[in-house]
């Protein structure tokens, strides 16, 4: 199943230059180019929110490099865990981002 996560941001263009940078530094990393798609972002209440799809080349490849990061993180399934750890990437990339999985 490919992941889809939620991002909410109060600095929306930094951030997403961040984000971008950090996703494509992912890429590189992992073989897995052009692999997401962002959607239109949406305000309210000071916030930015957007949706990033991860295509299956760039998912798979992250969750076959990063297993053993991955795997150490408390969730009982696969995609909250994935969720999370692209959660602390991109915190350690200087996005001030809060994510969550999108239904």
């Amino acid at each position: 199943m490919n992941v889809v996560l939620e991002i909410g941001t109060k600095n929306y263009v930094s951030d997403l230059l961040l984000i971008k940078k950090a996703l494509s530094h992912m890429e590189s990393l992992v073989d897995g180019h052009n692999g997401y798609v962002l959607s239109e972002p949406s305000s309210k209440f000071g916030w930015t929110f957007f949706k990033l799809a991860f295509k299956s080349n760039l998912q798979n490849g992250i969750e076959e490099k990063f297993s053993d990061m991955i795997a150490k993180y408390e969730w009982n399934d696969q995609p909250n865990k994935f969720a999370k750890f692209m959660t602390d990437y991109f915190i350690s990339k200087g996005c001030d981002v809060k994510i969550k999985i999108s239904n």
